[in-house]
């Protein structure tokens, strides 16, 4: 059997541990995958140095996930093409604004017969057309993509405390051989045949992670924040199952990319702590976006105004009060208080 050979673009957070995860696997499971692992890593300079010369001699990224050794087999890589050029299984975990670049430098550079297993969260939303990043790269790269997503806060994973994740697939193969590739015993993959409910999920509870953080600004407490996640859960599976009719209705409650992961999302997180600092404070999103996540962007703020703009486009924006409230909070400077005047 011709063996599989693995690349991972991306190395922030998510991305070094997926890395970390398949280089584990690839060591052990030699039968299936080839032994190198290569990560395309953004080039950046840490302390006078390159990032991917420091990863490499140190085995560790130490900007984005100081602490959690790489197997040796883990080999960050500063160009792209090269990453990829033996590739047959592509996991794809950069934050979403870089992909229609990234994408466009990989049309025609890699393996035509390549699968790909898409980590990003959000959605592609122009005009009243949407797509989730699966099928993005599916259209921009000609080749099948599946979708991973689930209650995976990143440095407990890199911890190896145990977790659970989800992918969803079209083709059962697919779901098979990237199970086989991210399954360990303090990471529990399960499959099921739904890329797009896997994938709305992972975008959509950031919203709903944004009004929980909302609710712990202004201290109001569990109560409220169960009903918030009753209510964001109402919406996102609504929303996919009107726009996705494919979606399943066992994701959201079986699944960890489901409700699990919208628990996790809203108890912790970035999302849910830079909202509560918005409702605190005041400040804008852009200014604690520099202040507390170094001018890392939010996913839930942008996934909202998406999600918005969609809806406009549809005439359906009233029909899922919580989305709108978000926005309007993030974007038109409605006071965060009245967060459940709409539920």
């Amino acid at each position: 059997m011709v063996k599989e050979s693995v690349a991972v673009i991306g190395s922030v957070y998510r991305g070094s541990v997926a890395a970390r995860i398949a280089g584990q696997n690839a060591l052990e499971k030699t039968d299936l995958f080839e032994r190198d692992v290569p990560m395309w890593v953004f080039q950046e300079q840490v302390e006078g140095r390159n990032l991917t010369d420091i990863i490499n001699e140190k085995h560790e990224n130490v900007k984005y996930l100081p602490g959690a050794k790489f197997p040796e087999n883990v080999i960050a890589n500063p160009d792209l093409i090269d990453t990829v050029k033996n590739a047959t299984l592509l996991i794809i975990v950069i934050p979403h604004q870089f992909l229609p670049k990234t994408l466009a430098a990989l049309k025609g550079k890699i393996n035509p017969n390549a699968r790909a297993v898409s980590l990003i969260k959000g959605v592609e939303v122009v005009g009243a057309d949407i797509n989730i990043f699966a099928k993005v790269i599916e259209r921009e790269l000609g080749i099948r993509c599946s979708a991973l997503s689930g209650a995976n806060i990143a440095n407990e994973i890199a911890l190896e405390k145990f977790s659970e994740t989800s992918i969803g697939y079209a083709d059962r193969k697919d779901g098979e051989i990237f199970q086989k590739l991210f399954d360990r015993p303090y990471f529990r993959v399960s499959i099921v045949e739904d890329v797009e409910g896997v994938s709305l999920c992972g975008a959509m509870k950031n919203i709903v992670a944004i009004a929980c953080g909302f609710n712990d600004g202004l201290q109001w407490g569990d109560n409220t924040k169960a009903a918030i996640m009753r209510v964001g859960l109402l919406e996102m599976k609504r929303f996919c199952q009107e726009f996705f009719p494919s979606c399943k209705d066992a994701t959201f409650v079986e699944e960890s990319a489901g409700v699990a992961d919208l628990i996790t999302t809203c108890l912790g997180g970035r999302n849910r702590k830079v909202a509560a600092a918005h409702a605190e404070t005041g400040k804008p999103f852009e200014q604690l976006e520099q202040e507390l996540l170094g001018g890392q962007r939010l996913q839930g703020t942008g996934t909202a105004k998406e999600i918005n703009e969609y809806l406009t486009h549809k005439g359906k924006v009233d029909d899922y009060p919580l989305f709108k409230t978000v926005y309007e909070i993030a974007f038109e400077n409605k006071p965060a208080k009245e967060l459940t005047s709409r539920l």
